[in-house]
């Protein structure tokens, strides 16, 4: 889809604010900053996905990413404590790491940046031709291929996000603390209802 114009403007506004945003995750040191930057991008890359007439996988990444995963970041950062002293002691070691799995998605950006003027014209029809937008919307069409022909790894993706809920929850589910309170379900059914309620007589003009 060429875009020009006043499209073509807010197109690389977008992809600027995306791109910014994607290097602020990574910059961040407060990693609720971090999860903040994240939707963020999200936000921007709905809008390019809206842009380029797919509204539906927009829309999608607000409620799915930024509704839902986003959120459940930015609960599971603030409720693990992070412990930034212990956190950057790894950082030397695994340093070198890093660096080589950024040389390799730096390249392989340039290639795909590099190849859209080398493009290679596919061998045959593709395998699930795309209808007309007429006949079919976008978002009907993707709908039909998503639960007939890929329905099973849509339920592996689903049940993939619930152990990852699964397994937020019980990592914040530490050993008691002092400083925490819980509640205690046993002790309140076994109260005595005599005692549950305190009146206190006060007079007038005084404290407790």
């Amino acid at each position: 889809m060429l875009l020009t114009g006043i499209a073509a403007a807010f197109f690389y506004m977008f992809a600027f604010i995306a791109v910014a945003s994607s290097v602020m995750v990574v910059a961040a040191r407060n990693p609720v900053h971090s999860v903040l930057y994240l939707i963020l991008t999200f936000f921007n890359a709905s809008a390019l996905f809206v842009l380029t007439g797919a509204e539906f996988l927009g829309m999608i990444l607000l409620a799915v990413y930024v509704g839902a995963v986003a959120v459940l970041f930015l609960f599971v950062v603030m409720m693990l404590e992070v412990n930034r002293v212990t956190f950057r002691k790894g950082i030397a070691e695994y340093a070198p790491i890093g660096v080589l799995v950024g040389v390799v998605i730096a390249a392989q950006l340039l290639i795909v940046v590099v190849g859209q003027s080398l493009a290679i014209e596919p061998s045959g029809t593709p395998a699930l031709p795309t209808p007309d937008p007429a006949a079919r919307p976008n978002t009907a069409a993707l709908g039909d291929i998503l639960y007939t022909d890929y329905v099973y790894f849509f339920q592996i993706a689903g049940l993939v996000l619930l152990v990852a809920m699964i397994g937020a929850i019980v990592l914040t589910l530490r050993d008691p603390r002092p400083h925490i309170k819980r509640q205690n379900i046993g002790e309140q059914v076994a109260r005595d209802p005599e005692k549950a309620v305190e009146l206190v007589d006060v007079e007038s003009g005084k404290g407790l």
